[in-house]
C-alpha cells in the first residue's frame, strides 16, 4: 500500500509514466515485498532548467535527474532489503532516462502503522485485525 511520489526532469511523456510505474511498482514488490495491487504512483516532470545540482541546472549539466519518495510501515524492512531497493530503483532510472545525474535521490520514509494508512483504515488496524482473525 505504498505511496510512491517520482519526479523527472523533462516534458510530461504518458510512456515514459507507464514505464516509471510499472517498473517501480515491480521494485517494491520485489525487493520490499509490497502488494502491487495497493501500490500508487504519482510521476510529475520538471523543466531540466529549474532543477539545479551543485548550482548549475540539469540543462547546463546534459543530465537528466530523479527524486522518489516512498512510504513504508515502519519495521516492514530490513537494511538489506532498502539497501537493494535503492540501488534497483537508480538502475533502473537509468535505464529508464539515460544518463543520470549522481545527484538523483530516492527516500524511503518508513512511518509508524497508526499513522498511516487506505481505505480510512491504518496498517495499525489491519494488522490487529488481522491477528485477531488467526487467534
Amino acid at each position: 500500500m505504498p505511496i510512491i511520489n517520482v519526479s523527472v526532469t523533462g516534458n510530461p511523456d504518458a510512456a515514459l509514466s507507464a514505464a516509471i510505474a510499472k517498473q517501480v511498482t515491480e521494485l517494491t514488490a520485489t525487493h520490499l515485498r509490497k502488494d502491487p495491487t495497493i501500490t500508487a504512483v504519482a510521476i510529475s516532470y520538471l523543466d531540466p532548467h529549474h532543477w539545479f545540482a551543485g548550482g548549475k541546472s540539469l540543462a547546463e549539466h546534459g543530465t537528466k535527474t530523479f527524486w522518489l519518495d516512498i512510504k513504508v510501515v515502519d519495521g516492514t524492512n530490513t537494511k538489506v532489503e532498502l539497501e537493494a531497493y535503492l540501488k534497483a530503483i537508480f538502475a533502473v532510472f537509468g535505464s529508464l532516462l539515460g544518463k543520470v545525474h549522481e545527484e538523483s535521490y530516492a527516500f524511503v520514509h518508513e512511518v509508524p502503522a497508526a499513522a498511516y494508512g487506505y481505505g480510512g483504515k491504518t496498517q495499525e488496524f489491519r494488522f490487529i485485525s488481522g491477528r485477531m482473525k488467526t487467534a
